[in-house]
């Protein structure tokens, strides 16, 4: 019986290949040594991974400096709303999401002394009391927000 039920499986991947190949045309050919599969797509696949044409990063202007407090803060109920994983412009929190009441919603900044090159999105608010020139950084846990403290550091607008 056991033996049958293997058959039948064996039997199954190899029709599911056949039929795979011809009906979705996949085509194999080997160029400089090197296997290449196209697919109806004809978006050449090299070991497993797609070649894309790689855009050049777009140039980044800033518009002004300002020396502000940055703190950390987490989805957890005690420090947000009762919406904690939506954001005050409505957007789903992830990372690169920065709150600050002073900059418009999608207003673009750089904090290099802390994070290099990466660049986050205002997309929250923050309690009044916190004031204008505070950033809050979303992390993913409230552990990671505590453990990143209070920083002050220059933050650069990017027009």
């Amino acid at each position: 019986m056991l033996w049958k039920n293997k058959m039948r499986l064996i039997a199954a991947l190899v029709l599911s290949g056949v039929f795979g190949v011809y009906f979705w045309g996949l085509k194999v050919e080997a160029e400089n040594g090197v296997a290449i599969e196209e697919l109806s797509s004809k978006l050449p696949v090299v070991q497993g991974a797609v070649l894309l044409p790689v855009a050049q990063p777009p140039e980044v202007s800033v518009g002004r400096t300002i020396e502000m407090i940055i703190t950390a803060y987490s989805s957890s109920i005690d420090e947000t709303d009762d919406t904690p994983f939506i954001t005050a412009s409505g957007r789903m929190v992830q990372n690169g999401i920065v709150a600050n009441n002073f900059l418009a919603f999608g207003t673009r900044i750089r904090i290099p002394e802390l994070f290099g090159e990466q660049v986050f999105e205002v997309q929250d608010r923050m309690h009044q009391r916190k004031g204008f020139y505070q950033i809050d950084l979303w992390m993913p846990s409230k552990e990671q927000a505590l453990n990143f403290g209070v920083k002050t550091a220059k933050v650069e607008i990017i027009d």
